[in-house]
């Protein structure tokens, strides 16, 4: 009796399924990326001294290894962060600020543009707490950006910002960009961070 071969099986083409499938899974999948934090860093200056900043215009945020938060000199919870923020950002303390519509406090920030927020967190600080203290400055910066928006120009500054990245948006950019600038210029968003 006479051996029979085994068939073989054509394994020529599986090399170029598993090619095609890889390629597919590549293009297919979506990857997710974190966007962080946005800041923007100041430009690097050739200064050979710092610029004098008056204590008064510094509004100091502390936060400790048990997420509480220290805002200049007394605890505070973080849902009154904000406001106490816009108070001292909007207080226009010196009278140049034609626009503030501040209690004109002597003790607070002279202006919005002198005005600096101090952050400092410890390194127990938890991550929750952290970004909802950022947020809640941010949120204060916001409020009073939108304030200004609409008593200059009738929309929320935070429209206008969706209006210039909006790609479909008909208006004309270059003016919407120039009233963006003018509000950020009246309002400048100076947060520090001290390690």
């Amino acid at each position: 009796m006479a051996k029979r071969a085994a068939p073989e099986v054509n394994a020529g083409s599986m090399a170029d399924i598993a090619f095609l499938l890889l390629i597919f899974f590549l293009v297919t999948t979506t990857i997710e990326t974190d966007s962080g934090i946005n800041r923007k860093l100041p430009p690097i200056e050739d200064q050979s001294e710092p610029p004098v900043i008056k204590q008064k215009n510094i509004f100091t945020v502390l936060l400790n290894g048990k997420d509480q938060l220290l805002v200049e000199d007394e605890i505070m919870e973080i849902k009154d962060l904000r406001q106490a923020a816009i108070d001292f950002l909007d207080n226009g303390g010196d009278g140049s600020c034609s626009f503030c519509n501040g209690k004109k406090n002597p003790d607070l920030s002279d202006n919005p543009t002198k005005a600096i927020i101090s952050l400092k967190n410890e390194r127990e600080t938890t991550y929750k707490t952290y970004i909802a203290v950022q947020n809640e400055l941010v949120a204060a910066y916001n409020v009073l950006r939108d304030a200004r928006s609409q008593e200059l120009y009738g929309m929320p500054f935070s429209e206008m910002e969706a209006n210039h990245k909006d790609v479909n948006w008909p208006g004309n950019k270059v003016k919407l960009k120039e009233k963006i600038e003018k509000i950020k210029l009246d309002y400048p968003q100076k947060l520090s961070e001290v390690q």
